[in-house]
């Protein structure tokens, strides 16, 4: 035997690796915000978390044994997660102590960091309020008090609720398996939270409140400047097309996750899917009415959206509501006006970068729709994607009349078509935005509903794994913010193809998925982060979602995906 392998007692020391080979020893019981401080000199961002031993863990997490601790800072995606979750809870803190009996509501995100914040009720609150709630946001981050975290037992958590008039809050919680629940304190404010948050409030010093219509923009930083806030752009379309699937959700009586689960429960789920179901129809027989009124003036739809949009889909639909309205739709595929491989312009690491737009043949692709919409003929092009060169495609003509549907990334972008008149052209944006939150104050990411929808279809169409999809996730997002959300606002019409059920429908199907991916992978901690979010709805089965429905696109068996409706002489 070894003699210098034995017995010892447990030092008073613990030993922390850093992910750059440094070792930082501490007293055993140190939290992770005190080792934190070090390193934080390294780190131009402000470091609000870590990950332990391969799992995220809050700032007031303690070390009791040798570790591995990645610093998380509010350049990434978790970090950024950490602080706008806390400068929620920030912001209720503040209106509570000055408006102790109105009830401040957390709608959506919108572009440019923000969300959407509103009173509830009619009554909103004038720029003298409003600068009265970012005072006091302040003084408490001045004062830099402590943000609790405590278990409570989950029956005293509903009456706490119940008792403060939080009734979509005791509704979500009725449905909730586990009999406690975390709660996060600032003084004598509590209230739960979907993840965890920052230690104090001192942390939360970038933020600004902007008067919007109806309500108020709870600004913060973005990643990609952390401590600073960007300008913020007018989006009425946007706002407008929350509203609009806010008035749905009144007229489905829903207002949170928690009536979503009642419904499930009452029986009445059927009659939800039916009616989220006919009012997509109603938007989509609009928008090809809208069309129709501009026939013989609006010849190339262009349809444009972040991924998992269900932009097919919907362009489908569309394209049937149209025939229905004596139009015939013809499509043009954007891929195959790539330039060649060679001539592809290059990101910042070097690599092709097949999303920018210099990746397009745009002198091209604006000659052949001047002339298709003169009626010539014209032989559109082919791009082989194995030798990555463009090549002779079909002969067509159309059709006095007859629509062009164009789909891309950068269908909105009025580069994409520089030399067709604007008022040829009716620009569609297609996203799935969310609305239907937890509470009035949780979130459900409109990003995470698109993750989710891709994950399922992924795993069932392309053979990727739920690891390789949310590898991928982080490049398809950049690509969406460099290329699709800055011209967003540039539409004619917003669709908004999220569906209210739609969770309750792909939690059975991502739940078996999400637990493939091993524990200590990257991926682990978006997977551990998935898995809590589905765990509020109640599973439903699929089984009576038209097979028309845009959610079809994504768990299968729907009745467009071989639709075809063009008809063109070709030669």
């Amino acid at each position: 035997m070894d003699g210098n392998i034995k017995f010892d007692k447990l030092s008073d020391t613990v030993f922390v690796n850093l992910p750059d080979g440094r070792a930082i020893s501490a007293p055993r019981g140190t939290t992770v915000e005190k080792l934190m401080a070090l390193v934080q000199k390294d780190y131009a961002a402000q470091i609000v978390g870590a990950v332990v031993n391969k799992s995220l863990k809050e700032l007031t997490y303690p070390i009791y044994y040798e570790s591995e601790v990645v610093p998380v800072a509010m350049d990434t995606s978790d970090g950024m997660r950490i602080y706008r979750r806390s400068l929620i809870m920030l912001l209720e803190t503040a209106f509570a102590q000055l408006y102790p009996d109105k009830y401040v509501v957390i709608d959506h995100s919108v572009s440019f960091g923000g969300y959407f914040c509103r009173v509830e009720g009619k009554e909103q609150l004038n720029q003298e309020g409003l600068d009265e709630l970012n005072n006091k946001m302040r003084e408490l981050v001045a004062q830099n008090i402590s943000v609790e975290r405590k278990e409570v037992n989950l029956q005293e958590a509903i009456a706490y609720f119940k008792a403060n008039g939080h009734n979509d809050k005791a509704q979500l919680l009725k449905h909730r398996k586990k009999d406690y629940l975390m709660m996060y304190y600032i003084g004598d404010h509590r209230d739960y939270h979907h993840g965890y948050m920052v230690p104090s409030t001192g942390y939360l010093k970038w933020f600004a409140i902007e008067m919007a219509e109806g309500g108020f923009t709870l600004r913060f930083p973005r990643r990609a400047t952390p401590q600073e806030i960007q300008p913020l752009h007018n989006y009425p379309l946007l706002l407008e097309t929350f509203r609009q699937y806010g008035d749905w959700l009144e007229l489905l009586e829903l207002d949170s996750v928690g009536s979503l689960n009642d419904a499930i429960t009452d029986g009445r789920i059927q009659e939800v899917v039916l009616v989220s179901e006919a009012l997509h129809d109603l938007h989509i027989s609009r928008i090809a009415g809208q069309i129709a009124d501009r026939k013989g003036e609006a010849r190339v739809i262009l349809i444009a959206g972040p991924s998992s949009s269900g932009k097919t889909t919907s362009s489908k639909r569309l394209s049937v509501q149209l025939l229905a309205h004596g139009l015939q739709p013809f499509p043009l595929e954007l891929d195959n006006y790539f330039v060649d491989r060679d001539d592809t312009p290059l990101d910042e690491n070097g690599s092709f970068d097949f999303e920018h737009i210099d990746a397009l043949n745009r002198k091209r692709l604006n000659s052949d729709i001047r002339r298709l919409i003169a009626g010539e003929k014209v032989q559109l092009p082919r791009f082989d994607f194995v030798s990555g060169t463009s090549t002779p495609g079909d002969v067509v003509q159309l059709r006095k009349d007859q629509i062009i549907i164009l789909e891309g990334i950068h269908g909105l972008n009025p580069a994409l078509l520089e030399d067709i008149p604007s008022s040829s052209t009716f620009r569609i944006y297609i996203s799935a935005l969310t609305q239907l939150n937890l509470d009035h104050q949780n979130r459900v990411s409109t990003t995470d509903t698109r993750l989710l929808r891709r994950i399922v279809r992924d795993a069932r169409t392309r053979g990727y794994t739920p690891q390789e999809t949310i590898s991928r996730w982080e490049s398809v997002r950049l690509g969406e913010k460099r290329y699709i959300f800055p011209y967003q606002e540039y539409a004619d019409v917003m669709f908004n193809s999220a569906l209210v059920y739609e969770l309750a429908a792909l939690k059975p199907l991502a739940e078996p998925l999400l637990r493939q991916v091993p524990f200590g992978t990257p991926e682990h901690i978006e997977v551990k982060r998935l898995l809590a979010l589905l765990e509020w709805f109640l599973p439903i089965e699929t089984e009576f979602i038209p097979d028309n429905s845009i959610l079809r696109e994504f768990i299968g068996k729907s009745i467009l995906r071989d639709f075809k409706v063009w008809k063109y002489n070709n030669q």
